[in-house]
């Protein structure tokens, strides 16, 4: 297994964050990509590389995904930042403004010039800081999300892309849930590109991906498939229900599977299994993974009771759909453990594939 891991995950180091009505430390840090690293390296599980992907082809990739107005904001954002207020050098970028959705309320076909106001155009929360290397970080994790398509296009069994800032949260124009680019939705467009007529997408983490389903949430070619904690309670809120099935051409290509906070591994394996079968019954061609591992019962921001040795049977359960597979690390918090569960999944997978 090939693992393509970003050089420039540091550059993203969040001051803090708001959770749930106050300031506090950041829970997405750079340790979480440098623990799972360093236990890949332990165990010799495949090899380490860095993305070697040129500019153009990366620049296109991105586009295929996410707007282009999206992507030139987050390129100049910190220095709009900046130049707001030379002070703000100091501080980490958070909205404190946002347009609702009702179209007789605000507009968003305008962007303001203020570039406060536009952070808030292009943000869903104020718990994703922006900072100084955030475009550089997200841009390098996106090269990742690539170059591991094409190995798998390339006739790997399977590829991993290890980055960080995460991905599965960010819309075709909007980031939050500590997300900026689109990492899986970005490897499966480009092996839909590639030629893979019909690509699955199996977000195991346990925040629902809404940016991935919005991004496909209209076509019959990309299956989304997510199992997550119940958005009645759980984060992002707003998506994530199981009467959202796609839409037009896309209508019952999309399976959401909420399950309550406090699932225990049994439950939340027969969930898997269902929606292994979907993902059997689209006859894809290939796979990705958005690799969340807050699953993990010691996740300090999570609710389901997955343990350390569940991830291996997760992996080889995977494995089974015989697909050629794209992983890409999302969550994960409990920062000791993230390590031991990440390669205990990917060994179950390569042991069973």
């Amino acid at each position: 297994m090939k693992t393509f891991h970003n050089p420039h995950h540091a550059l993203h180091q969040g001051r803090h964050e708001m959770f749930r009505g106050r300031l506090v430390a950041c829970h997405e840090v750079p340790a979480r990509l440098d623990h799972v690293r360093a236990e890949l390296q332990r165990r010799a599980l495949g090899s380490l590389h860095e993305p070697a992907i040129d500019d153009a082809a990366l620049d296109a990739a991105i586009a295929r995904v996410h707007d282009p107005r999206y992507v030139a904001f987050l390129a100049h954002a910190w220095d709009e930042w900046v130049a707001l207020d030379p002070s703000n050098a100091q501080r980490d970028a958070l909205p404190s403004v946002w347009p609702l959705g009702n179209p007789h309320a605000f507009r968003r076909d305008r962007p303001p010039a203020n570039f406060a106001a536009r952070l808030g155009l292009y943000a869903f929360d104020a718990g994703t800081p922006l900072m100084a290397g955030t475009w550089t970080a997200a841009r390098s994790g996106a090269a990742c999300a690539l170059a591991a398509a094409r190995a798998v296009q390339d006739g790997q069994r399977a590829a991993f892309a290890l980055t960080r800032p995460p991905g599965h949260h960010a819309g075709p124009d909007f980031f939050g849930g500590y997300c900026f680019l689109n990492n899986a939705a970005i490897a499966a467009q480009a092996l839909r590109d590639a030629g893979r007529a019909r690509v699955a997408v199996l977000d195991i983490d346990y925040h629902h991906g809404n940016g991935t389903q919005t991004l496909f949430y209209e076509r019959a070619d990309v299956l989304t498939v997510s199992l997550h904690g119940d958005p009645q309670t759980e984060y992002p809120f707003f998506l994530g229900y199981a009467d959202e099935r796609g839409a037009g051409p896309g209508e019952g290509f999309n399976l959401n599977l909420p399950l309550p906070r406090g699932t225990g591994f049994p439950a939340w394996r027969a969930a898997l299994e269902r929606a292994i079968r979907a993902v059997a019954d689209f006859r894809a061609d290939a796979l990705v993974v958005p690799m969340g591992m807050d699953t993990f019962e010691g996740d300090p921001i999570s609710g389901f009771l997955l343990r350390s040795a569940d991830y291996t049977t997760v992996g080889r359960l995977l494995a089974e759909l015989g697909l050629p597979t794209v992983f890409t690390f999302e969550g994960g918090y409990a920062v000791a453990e993230v390590g031991i569960n990440t390669v205990n999944l990917l060994e179950g997978f390569w042991q069973a594939a």
